[in-house]
């Protein structure tokens, strides 16, 4: 067993804390807007140029003309403000953004990431993951634990060294997939949290480094 998509999204949104301004990736990340802890009050932002974002909408409050960085249709929230996309990164490279949570192709031992392309493929530009991981304060990734492919085999995401051109070097502090809650720490990969139904030897199989 492992978790589903949306259940990831929930175990990363248990990361929020209150006051806190967040930004979500495009992807599997932006899915943590609709597990947001009503307790607390969080700010979510996206780099096109929003901050306070609210939940996918339902089939009555879509929005075309509101989106994410994803370009998917979001809610806004009251307070929401809509800015350009250079006051957006103003926000983070000015420090202002407390956590980031980002998808990832591959993340190493020493928490580099790579999230930007894979040679050989089409790629449609770097994003504003190098400003992310330079201007937050705390990176947390959000993925698959492997790469499946077509084939039915499967490609090992974490690894001791990335084997894609990087993103950032040592800027991931956590990493939540389908599988459990890895921390970096001096040393490695520290295990925190297993997926329910899932086994540490299970986990130990598909990642690319001993965990400790």
């Amino acid at each position: 067993m492992a978790w589903t998509h949306d259940q990831m999204a929930a175990r990363a949104a248990r990361e929020l804390q209150d006051g806190f301004y967040v930004n979500l990736g495009i992807r599997l990340p932006t899915r943590v807007a609709n597990f947001v802890n009503p307790a607390i009050d969080v700010w979510l932002q996206s780099e096109n140029g929003m901050l306070g974002i609210g939940p996918y909408p339902t089939e009555d409050q879509v929005d075309p003309d509101v989106i994410n960085a994803g370009k998917k249709t979001v809610t806004t929230l009251p307070g929401t403000s809509i800015v350009g996309s250079h006051d957006s990164f103003a926000m983070v490279r000015g420090g202002k953004i407390n956590l980031s949570i980002l998808g990832a192709l591959q993340v190493s031992a020493r928490g580099d990431l790579a999230n930007w392309m894979i040679p050989g493929k089409m790629v449609k530009g770097m994003g504003g993951a190098m400003d992310l991981v330079a201007g937050v304060g705390r990176v947390i990734v959000l993925m698959e634990h492997v790469a499946w492919r077509k084939d039915g085999g499967w490609d090992m995401k974490i690894l001791r060294e990335c084997t894609l051109p990087l993103t950032g070097l040592a800027v991931v502090a956590r990493i939540i997939t389908d599988l459990c809650v890895l921390d970096v720490v001096e040393g490695g990969l520290q295990l925190v949290e297993l997926a329910d139904g899932v086994t540490r030897a299970s986990v130990e199989k598909m990642t690319g480094v001993a965990l400790l």
